[in-house]
């Protein structure tokens, strides 16, 4: 194996010949976490429970749970992650915004959290919940994610997450005030960031460089979104600032009836930027499962990653 020289304070990935098998011999030394949605009927949390417990036995360092806008979905939230700590037994994080809540509620609701055995909160913003419209905090809210953190770490202990965007927040004046927001996360007590979902292993190494140039030392956590629909995958690249390759359109075209045929590109394309994420010495990965156990679980086998019980 040969590796690429890099340029000063970059960090770059090692390339590989082309007689070695990309996912060979990898010894499944990676840690992953599943995000999920809460579910809105009884058959969409039946087809949740099944993801969870597919996943399970790969021993998740956690699962996060959504939290709709302006706590939409508070309730279905709490439930959801209330059950996967007690029946399931993985650890879960539940996401918390600071949309149309004050101070009061929102800590109410973390101590409710903690309660239930909740020991992890993915800490936003939040949006307002309609496209486009600038987010607005409650007059007697938290007003940044930055405040929240401090807010939720004076309510106890929590381990915290934060976003991170690797192509920069669609509200951010620019890249560096970006940095600045995050630092400003971490500064607050948040333990790690988890970035929003990318298309290119150097738009996250590149990242990273910025983030260690920043004074950051708070581990980055890449997300990682399999796409097989492009239309919802530009709708949600939208919403955070990701950029949607042009070439990921050609890739797509034509299996619309094909669903077999484009689960199989998605977790090419997934497992592919993954294992270049690996190569450039990424262990740590957040999937964006939508609900669905079978690519994020694809994925976590061909980086190595084997029930418990089963590693060699």
């Amino acid at each position: 194996m040969t590796q690429a020289t890099p340029s000063a304070g970059r960090t770059v990935a090692p390339r590989f010949s082309e007689e070695q098998p990309l996912f060979a011999g990898l010894p499944g030394d990676i840690a992953m976490s599943f995000e999920f949605f809460p579910p809105k009927s009884e058959k969409m949390a039946e087809k949740l429970w099944d993801a969870v417990q597919e996943l399970r036995p790969l021993a998740p360092e956690f699962v996060s749970v959504t939290y709709g806008a302006g706590g939409s979905t508070r309730e279905r939230t709490h439930n959801t992650v209330a059950r996967i700590i007690a029946e399931a037994g993985i650890p879960a994080a539940a996401h918390l915004t600071c949309v149309d809540a004050s101070k009061a509620e929102t800590q109410a609701v973390a101590e409710q959290y903690w309660e239930a055995g909740v020991r992890h909160i993915v800490a936003l913003r939040g949006d307002a919940g309609e496209p486009g419209a600038p987010f607005k905090p409650h007059p007697e809210g938290y007003d940044s994610a930055a405040d929240l953190v401090r807010g939720l770490k004076e309510v106890a202990d929590f381990e915290i997450s934060v976003a991170a965007y690797p192509e920069t927040h669609p509200d951010a004046d620019c890249p560096q005030s970006d940095l600045d927001n995050l630092k400003r996360k971490i500064d607050a007590g948040a333990t790690r960031g988890i970035t929003q979902f990318f298309f290119s292993a150097d738009t996250f190494f590149d990242f990273q460089n910025r983030v260690k140039d920043a004074g950051i030392e708070a581990p980055m956590v890449p997300g990682i979104l399999p796409v097989t629909n492009v239309a919802q995958a530009r709708k949600f690249a939208g919403q955070c600032g990701a950029v949607i390759p042009e070439w990921m359109d050609g890739l797509f075209e034509g299996l619309d009836e094909r669903p077999a045929a484009r689960q199989l590109v998605a977790a090419t394309l997934a497992a592919e930027l993954c294992r270049r994420l690996y190569a450039g010495g990424v262990r740590d990965f957040h999937f964006y499962t939508l609900n669905r156990a079978d690519l994020a679980y694809a994925i976590c086998h061909m980086l190595g990653r084997r029930p418990v019980g089963e590693l060699s």
